[in-house]
């Protein structure tokens, strides 16, 4: 754990990014994060299966995940 640029990016099943939810420089810690099921614009996204992509520093993870409503 330390100091470190992090983003949060949700991306549909087609590989297109829907919204950064988070793009900046982060102390070391536990961070939650809530995503409303918007886009970029503000405007409700589908349910359906979504993928988040989390970088820190050097490490990266990609998920998956389903939008119900």
């Amino acid at each position: 754990p330390r100091n470190s640029h992090v983003t949060l990016r949700i991306y549909n099943v087609m590989g297109q990014e829907v919204i950064t939810l988070l793009d900046r420089n982060l102390s070391a810690g536990t961070y939650n994060i809530r995503w409303y099921g918007v886009d970029g614009s503000g405007r409700a996204v589908s349910s359906g299966v979504y993928f988040y992509r989390m970088q820190a520093g050097d490490y990266v993870q990609t998920r998956q995940m389903l939008l119900l409503k």
